[in-house]
């Protein structure tokens, strides 16, 4: 049953699933389950991070658990929980507390925020493009959808969060860009399809922005160079930037952009 719970759980939950206190005693004393905190118990190989959660009476959330559930995180600094209610008393403080008021109530015994609840307190935490990546990541994984977040109590940048985010985004990297790039006067067509394969984002119709992530090797970077190759014989042109360019030397791939803006198309010979 307690692995059936995730390996972390409430005595009170196991007592109501019909075993018996004395039972739980008995296996603590054995040592095939453990004691947390008073009122819980875990297996030995429990999550780390569910223990956490339990031993501190916190909940996983923020960027801690949006890494968990597979989200696209740029770092994450420590630990982020969740006080159970904004006026809980949280002795134990190992990693980022958040106090907020949870969108969606929380279940008693919860380890972790719902989706809902993880993407408001990134709002509130993490810096505008970076939360913006987050909620993006979530909603091309279709994890939330933009319609049904509509009619949750967001507010403040939580609110502008949900009125700018577009689920097109195949990583973070990509988020950047498209806030970054917002000022120039051009169109901007991220995920655009260009002779039956996707570029990551057509500027002015001819100039082709695109982003390497870690995957970008092997075939993959071959199959990149050659997709390039035809781009540019079809009369694009094609920027191609990294993952550490974009993330810590963007001011250099603006300059390649804005270059080639101001350069204007090559005329076809």
């Amino acid at each position: 049953m307690l692995r059936q719970l995730g390996g972390v759980a409430p005595v009170s939950k196991l007592v109501d699933l019909g075993v018996s206190r004395y039972h739980l005693k008995l296996e603590v004393k054995a040592g095939t389950i453990r004691s947390v905190r008073r009122g819980w118990v875990a297996l030995p190989e429990a999550d780390p991070q569910l223990l956490l959660a339990a031993s501190t009476g916190t909940i996983l959330t923020c960027i801690t658990q949006a890494k968990r559930l597979g989200l696209w995180v740029l770092h994450e600094d420590a630990p982020h929980l969740a006080a159970p209610h904004p006026h809980s008393e949280v002795k134990d403080r190992r990693g980022v507390i958040h106090w907020a008021q949870p969108v969606l109530q929380r279940e008693p015994g919860a380890l972790f925020d719902p989706v809902e609840n993880v993407l408001d307190i990134v709002g509130m935490c993490q810096p505008f493009e970076i939360a913006l990546a987050v909620w993006e990541s979530a909603l091309h994984a279709k994890m939330v959808d933009l319609q049904s977040l509509a009619y949750l109590s967001y507010r403040g940048r939580s609110r502008r969060l949900l009125e700018e985010s577009q689920p097109y985004s195949d990583s973070g990297l990509e988020t950047f860009v498209r806030v970054r790039l917002q000022w120039l006067r051009v169109p901007i067509e991220p995920q655009a399809w260009i002779h039956g394969h996707r570029v990551d984002f057509l500027i002015d119709g001819w100039l082709v922005l695109q982003i390497d992530g870690g995957h970008h090797v092997g075939a993959q970077r071959t199959e990149d160079i050659r997709h390039d190759a035809e781009l540019m014989l079809r009369g694009y042109q094609v920027i191609r930037c990294s993952y550490e360019q974009v993330v810590h030397r963007w001011p250099e791939v603006q300059g390649l952009i804005q270059r080639a803006l101001a350069r204007g198309r090559s005329p076809a010979r």
